[in-house]
């Protein structure tokens, strides 16, 4: 079975010499026109590719892949992780690199060296760089200068039996309960809990993507959810005595709906035990099904949120093949279309190379479709294996972007360098329907 994708991988490496032929007869015939360098870059691009593919492949052959390894070895999940990672299509040299870097990543094998260089000849012509745009790759240099002092989180004494952290700690260990807090290595975890807030994660703790920013586990196929889990979830919001909450899951591309019955069905017996709890419910993008979206928008939760993550550029750099920016957009869209009166809400990070052009064009897009809020953080790479920091975004662009989206017309816009989806979600949306209230 691991022969079978190596042999995968040189399937890709064939494709590959098949695009070269493909662009030398089109521009024999001068019918092609390529934005970004020459159609001779465009070709070294694709043979660097096919080269690195092949070293991958070779070693995959070498190796001997014991029994009882990690699931993500499985060869069948390889075979599955290829199509996913390695689209026919090779129209990016960037996006390329890193989904090559995801795939060693999933096999736990180390990049082949680059082969050595050759000297340029003389008579060949310089090659000008194509773009000034940045992308974030995985274990690139670090930005200068360090972590500055306004990315340093508070410190919070969580070590009190009395405190709200240590309850709601307690509480969700007792129900087997999980957060994306602790999963996604959140670093406002003790300022949001020890302020009585906790967000919950449901459908397990393991993700059927694997997207380059986040820290959760991932597996094709995670174990089912927990039948009991929506009374659980009802009970240690009860316990905890808070007023609103945050739901949000890992995504379940093995599910039928995508979870989507599951939140709905939780988000009921919620409301049930308390008509006046405010519930928010941040999903995946249920691989597009709008009878998912459906489902959950007309459960009686009180906001709909889902991440974009970034701009439209760096989806495919940031984000699993699966998750794209029109089918987000789609997802909120049909929120608005099933439930106008629901809110809704989405997240974008910032300092993996976008430009503020690009963060406000999302702006736009999003208002467009009638998102209700907006949320901006400084991106941090949880660990070695994921994308390097491209930009310290400094507090002041921050501020910028809040009072741009104000203006635009959003609800309110919360925007930081330690702001997260969940961050405070609960003492914003009230500080919002106070405001109006007075306003009245």
């Amino acid at each position: 079975m691991v022969n079978s994708f190596a042999l995968l991988l040189f399937l890709q490496v064939a494709l590959s010499f098949v695009h070269v032929t493909r662009l030398q007869q089109r521009r024999q015939h001068k019918k092609i026109r390529i934005s970004k360098g020459s159609v001779d870059d465009e070709i070294s691009r694709i043979l660097e590719e096919a080269k690195i593919v092949s070293q991958l492949a070779h070693e995959i052959m070498e190796s001997n892949i014991e029994d009882g390894e990690k699931q993500t070895r499985n060869p069948d999940v390889m075979a599955k992780s290829f199509d996913e990672l390695f689209p026919n299509k090779l129209d990016d040299a960037e996006a390329a690199a890193v989904r090559l870097e995801a795939t060693m990543k999933m096999l736990g094998m180390k990049k082949p060296k680059d082969p050595p260089q050759q000297e340029p000849q003389q008579q060949q012509q310089q090659v000008e760089p194509t773009s000034s745009l940045s992308y974030p790759k995985i274990k690139s240099p670090v930005p200068a200068p360090p972590r500055p002092d306004w990315l340093k989180v508070p410190f919070t004494d969580t070590s009190s039996p009395s405190s709200p952290y240590k309850q709601i700690s307690d509480n969700l260990s007792k129900l087997s309960l999980n957060t994306v807090c602790e999963e996604a290595s959140c670093p406002n975890i003790g300022e949001c809990w020890s302020g009585g807030t906790g967000t919950i994660m449901l459908l397990g703790d393991t993700c059927t993507r694997g997207c380059m920013f986040c820290d959760v586990k991932t597996a094709p196929t995670p174990p089912p959810p927990d039948a009991f889990e929506p009374m659980k979830a009802a009970l240690a919001v009860h316990e905890w005595g808070v007023d609103y909450i945050v739901m949000t899951s890992v995504d379940r591309d093995d599910l039928p709906d995508g979870g989507a019955s599951h939140f709905a069905e939780t988000v009921k017996i919620m409301k049930g035990k308390n008509p006046s709890l405010l519930v928010e419910c941040l999903v995946s993008d249920f691989k597009g099904s709008e009878n998912s979206v459906e489902i959950l928008a007309m459960s009686g939760l009180d906001v709909y949120a889902h991440n974009i993550e970034t701009v439209r550029r760096l989806q495919k750099h940031v984000r699993d093949p699966r998750a794209n920016y029109d089918q987000s957009l789609k997802t909120l869209k049909h929120v608005k279309k099933v439930k106008p009166d629901l809110w809704t809400k989405t997240s974008i990070m910032l300092g993996l190379g976008e430009t503020e052009e690009e963060v406000i064009s999302s702006m736009r897009d999003l208002i467009d479709i009638g998102v209700d809020v907006v949320t901006f953080g400084q991106y941090l790479k949880p660990s070695e294996k994921h994308l390097t920091i491209v930009e310290y975004v400094k507090p002041e662009t921050f501020a910028m972007y809040k009072s741009v989206g104000e203006e635009m017309g959003f609800k309110y816009v919360v925007s930081g360098p330690m702001v997260r989806s969940s961050y405070k979600a609960g003492e914003f949306y009230k500080e919002y329907l106070a405001k109006q209230k007075i306003k009245q």
